[in-house]
């Protein structure tokens, strides 16, 4: 029989053009992963952005005059190239009744913890994966942790990093590594001469560059979500002249993930829904996607259909934005999953039409 290939978020299929996809979360047909598409080699792909330049080199230097090898795609713009260039990249959701953007043969997977292995087993010497080895033995040190917990994202992942700018991408793989993690950099942070801190102890609105367009959550609100999640930090250290943004994302474990795929007949949208509601459960809260069991207490707009046992969220800035028991506010849209033997309802948070009306948030009554 051949071999089956499974797929989890944040692994990276590669296709025989050179196309970069990145698996996206955990619901996928055998043998094959929806995906977003993250870079294309400059053979077949070119854009004017110059945010998009990216170069096979590791400790890139500007002075080095080299020449761009693959570009990024932003916003909608990998789907629109897939659509237009490479539609055999396109896999038909049964459920949803579309295509979206998946592989069935990519010629490899880059998997992000055997990346990491491999590249702290024979580390190139910058001053970017020294620093990447400083966190690691930190958080390590300070925990029951160990390098199998850990994987390696973004552009380290693909060797296009840039040690003067580059940030470091992390995975913490598993709920258990996960708790371990927040807890040792919740440590950290009430250490204020501690070379690892909070990303969000001083992220001030006004002075941050970012471009906001949520229209029920504002970006005086984001600090106090991001700062609490406990995921994203900052090290200053010796080993590199600036301040670098640390990221740890989540990963499920293997035998964590729960693919439903297989039993979805049909996913239907039935409106849109504006409702208050209790978290009953937030243990795959920070996993994309996010699923947070709830209690409905109210419907303010929308079907009064208050039999809706949870949220599945797709959108970044809603991964880990609230905590059991907490009374929240979420706005979304209402859909009817219909599994193989039962059917129940869901909000879902994504991308597509009122993407910035959606909402996910503390209710302040």
């Amino acid at each position: 029989m051949p071999k089956i290939t499974k797929f989890r978020d944040r692994d990276a299929p590669i296709s025989k053009e050179g196309i970069i996809f990145r698996t996206y979360g955990y619901m996928h047909p055998e043998n094959a992963c929806f995906c977003d598409v993250e870079y294309a080699p400059e053979a077949i792909y070119k854009t004017s952005d110059p945010r998009a330049i990216r170069y096979l080199y590791r400790g890139f230097s500007e002075r080095n005059k080299m020449h761009p090898r693959y570009y990024k795609f932003y916003f909608d713009g990998g789907l629109q190239f897939i659509k237009e260039n490479y539609p055999k990249y396109q896999i038909f959701h049964k459920a949803l009744k579309k295509n979206l953007v998946g592989i069935t043969q990519p010629t490899r997977v880059m998997r992000p913890n055997q990346v990491l292995l491999q590249l702290m087993q024979d580390p190139p010497q910058d001053t970017l994966i020294n620093t990447l080895r400083e966190v690691l033995e930190l958080v390590i040190d300070h925990s029951q942790l160990k390098i199998k917990h850990f994987g390696i994202f973004g552009s380290i992942l693909h060797n296009f990093y840039h040690v003067d700018y580059s940030d470091i991408d992390l995975i913490i793989y598993g709920r258990g590594a996960l708790k371990q993690l927040r807890e040792t950099l919740a440590d950290f942070y009430e250490q204020s001469s501690f070379p690892i801190q909070n990303e969000f102890a001083s992220w001030n609105y006004k002075t941050t560059t970012k471009h906001w367009h949520f229209k029920n959550y504002t970006i005086q609100e984001y600090p106090f979500y991001e700062y609490r999640k406990l995921i994203y930090a900052i090290i200053r250290s010796k080993k590199i002249a600036r301040p670098v943004k640390i990221e740890f994302e989540p990963v499920k474990n293997w035998n964590e993930i729960n693919n439903e795929y297989p039993l979805q007949l049909q996913i239907e949208r039935m409106g849109w829904i504006k409702a208050i509601a209790e978290v009953k459960d937030d243990r795959d809260a920070f996993f994309m996607e996010s699923i947070y069991k709830i209690e409905i207490l109210e419907i303010l707009e929308g079907p009064k259909i208050f039999e809706i046992p949870r949220i599945l969220s797709f959108v970044e800035e809603y991964r880990g934005q609230v905590q059991k028991d907490e009374e929240v506010l979420i706005e979304g849209h209402l859909e009817k999953v219909t599994l193989r033997n039962h059917q129940f309802y869901q909000i879902t948070l994504s991308y597509g039409p009122n993407y910035y009306d959606q909402t996910l948030k503390i209710y302040k009554k």
